[in-house]
């Protein structure tokens, strides 16, 4: 997957970049709103519907423009990338983005081991799946649902559909 990751300590993105990369990801960085918000640019189609990352990872806390600003300014023209932030103020960044950019957003609450992130990035099936077993999305997604959410709702319907089948 490619990945771009907008945070302000260095240490933790250096963690993130090696321990991604070794997993088969292409990884960039940057290190504040508004170099995360040229980079996105700068690799972005218009003509294209395409995301230029297959997710974007913001610290809510960014010097400068903070992530949900970025997410916004991002989601204003590519409205299908997908965005994880990554917060030590999960409840703030949950009210703000509901408020703000009025769409779910994933969130990983900081501190977090490295193995969770990764899971949480390649865990890109879950709506695929209550979409194929015909779950309204739109409506799903309104409730605002956690990652676990989904994914034990996903089980649930899952052997449903065996059920009947």
């Amino acid at each position: 997957m490619k990945i771009l990751i907008v945070e302000d300590e260095i240490d933790l993105l250096e963690e993130y970049k090696i321990f991604l990369e070794s997993n088969n990801h292409t990884v960039t960085l940057e290190m504040n709103g508004e170099s995360g918000l040229k980079t996105y640019f700068s690799n972005f189609d218009s003509n294209s519907e395409s995301t230029p990352y297959d997710i974007v990872i913001l610290d809510y806390q960014l010097s400068g423009k903070n992530g949900m600003q970025v997410a916004s300014e991002i989601l204003a023209k590519c409205p299908n990338q997908r965005i994880l932030f990554a917060s030590a103020y999960v409840e703030d960044t949950l009210k703000e983005s509901i408020k703000t950019l009025k769409q779910i957003v994933e969130l990983l609450q900081k501190p977090f081991g490295l193995q969770k992130l990764l899971n949480v990035i390649e865990d890109t099936t879950t709506y695929d799946e209550l979409a194929k077993l015909n779950v309204d999305i739109k409506n799903l997604k309104e409730l605002e649902p956690t990652h676990a959410q989904i994914s034990t709702y996903l089980e649930i319907m899952k052997k449903l559909h065996d059920k009947l089948e």
